[in-house]
């Protein structure tokens, strides 16, 4: 007779063994690297979505709300965060820091819209009627407070066309100024009178020459460093001179871009890459040193060849290839090795070079995890493993000190043991294990 009542290990989608999280543990594998409602390679957005949504209940209210500040703050997610803050207002036990939170997550003025967008998800009929739908006093307090953060140039660039407007969020919170000055602004913002800003989607959007613009956007300094990155190829096909940008680029300020953005730049100009690589490692000039050994374990398996969200070209190889040059140029000894069905050790490149190594290294294949962390792990090493934990064998402890990275969303992960475990990629994962190694 089959026996049914007994415990299934918990598996992940390749099949190895995996680890049972806490509902905490969970949710912040879930939120961590959630761009909402997107489906990943192997988990269908709504279902994370939903997950996320049943575990809020479960854990503490002072920790979700600590886990969305975080992902909005540390990871900056956008989206996920007012998803967490929408179902802790849903709870009796949670709907009390509901405002503080919120007004710690809002940090642009087109989430106060996405808020409410999000919060009538579950209302039926047309937007208007769910506009009438009761808005509870902790939510209508914490987007006031939101709201009275942004000044006019804010909410004349995120003032935009949808079911629901900055205005209607005014009228549903009856947020109050802080002063005339901001009493004249909102007014401004309601009859539809704001300034437009100087940016370059304006710019370009009122129909100015492309070529002038880019050209007087860069000669007056308004070109941030990322508006810069993401607008090359742009810029190119308008006729921006090779030598206009790349002066640019030298001139750019690069303290708070890491490689990664590089890269991907660099996949719409290639014939860029002199400056792109040369304007890289001037930004990372200055950096805190990975003191010690390091072991950087990539995982280049199928599923890694992924976007990091819909609407990124970034796919989460070039994220962890971004964090390998950023190691290379910062370890004071450091390995690199690539892991597929194959364990392969990288030359000791630099910058693009080495971006090159890791793509190329092996077939992106199978993820046998388990395997590479014992063929490559050491004890006089720290270890520091980049993957989505989809592993078709189990990982076992560390033999040193072992950092797992996880990148997705996936409910079951890998890694037995003392793992330090980061979920989520963020653009300052090697200055936090600097810094907690520090503090040790």
């Amino acid at each position: 007779m089959v026996k049914l009542n007994k415990s299934q290990a918990a598996r992940t989608h390749e099949g190895a063994k995996g680890r049972a999280f806490t509902p905490e543990q969970q949710l912040r594998r879930a939120l961590m690297n959630s761009m909402l409602w997107e489906s990943q390679f192997y988990e269908d957005g709504v279902a994370i979505a939903e997950r996320m949504a049943a575990l809020v209940p479960k854990v503490k209210a002072e920790r979700v709300a600590a886990l969305a500040i975080e992902a909005r703050e540390d990871m900056k997610l956008r989206h996920a965060p007012l998803l967490i803050v929408r179902e802790m207002a849903r709870h009796e036990t949670h709907r009390g820091l509901v405002a503080d939170t919120l007004e710690r997550v809002i940090q642009r003025p087109d989430e106060l819209t996405e808020f409410l967008a999000i919060y009538w998800v579950d209302a039926l009929g047309p937007m208007q009627q769910r506009k009438k739908a009761a808005v509870s006093a902790q939510v209508k307090k914490g987007l006031a407070r939101a709201f009275a953060k942004f000044d006019a140039y804010q909410l004349a660039k995120y003032d935009r066309d949808g079911a629901v407007r900055l205005r209607d969020v005014l009228f549903i919170t009856h947020a109050k100024p802080k002063d005339e000055a901001q009493e004249k602004i909102w007014k401004q913002l309601i009859d539809g009178k704001l300034a437009s800003p100087d940016t370059w989607e304006v710019a370009l959007s009122g129909g100015a020459d492309k070529k002038e613009t880019f050209e007087r956007l860069i000669a007056d300094k308004k070109l941030g460093a990322l508006a810069l990155l993401r607008n090359l190829r742009n810029m190119q096909v308008a006729g921006v001179s090779k030598k206009a940008i790349g002066k640019a680029l030298d001139e750019m300020r690069t303290d708070r871009v890491l490689p990664y953005r590089f890269i991907a730049a660099a996949q719409h100009a290639p014939d860029l890459e002199p400056e792109l690589e040369h304007a890289m490692f001037r930004s990372i000039e200055g950096h805190a040193k990975l003191a010690g050994k390091t072991i950087l374990l990539v995982d280049v398996s199928g599923s890694m060849d992924s976007p990091l969200s819909g609407r990124s070209e970034m796919r989460r190889l070039e994220a962890a290839v971004g964090l390998a040059i950023l190691a290379r140029e910062i370890g004071e000894d450091i390995e690199i090795y690539t892991f597929s069905d194959k364990v392969k050790k990288i030359a000791p490149r630099r910058g693009f070079a080495l971006r090159d190594a890791i793509v190329t290294s092996q077939p992106h294949g199978g993820t046998w995890l388990g395997k590479a962390v014992a063929e490559v792990d050491r004890k006089d090493a720290r270890l520091i493993v980049f993957t989505d934990e989809q592993s078709h064998d189990a990982v076992d402890a560390p033999k040193g000190v072992g950092y797992m990275v996880n990148v997705a969303s996936y409910q079951h992960g890998v890694g037995h043991g003392p793992w330090r475990r980061v979920d989520g990629f963020s653009e300052k994962i090697l200055d936090w294990i600097i810094a907690s190694e520090a503090a040790e």
